[in-house]
């Protein structure tokens, strides 16, 4: 769980959520508008402008879209991560883990 402080601002904000900042910030030291962001990911611009608001509920398939044209990684962490890749050994392969 990430504890953010309720005087933490940036740039004369709130921190909404980390994702959402994180999204944000990358989209545009790339550059892209929203527009341009979404259209590159094959998503509506409505998706990215949700993401950076901080949506609670958007499909992972869409985020993941997102994610990939600013060349962010997710890194799935578990303590049971080990047991995993030896069961499904396709899944390391696969980018899962």
């Amino acid at each position: 769980m990430v504890k953010v402080k309720k005087n933490s601002r940036h740039k004369g904000r709130f921190m909404r959520n980390r994702l959402a900042d994180i999204i944000l910030f990358h989209r545009k030291q790339s550059g892209l508008t929203q527009q341009e962001l979404a259209e590159l990911a094959g998503v509506g611009k409505n998706m990215v402008y949700e993401l950076e608001n901080g949506k609670q509920s958007v499909r992972l398939e869409n985020l993941l879209k997102v994610l990939q044209v600013l060349n962010i990684e997710l890194d799935f962490q578990s303590p049971l991560r080990e047991a995993f890749l030896k069961e499904y050994s396709d899944a390391d392969r696969q980018g899962l883990f």
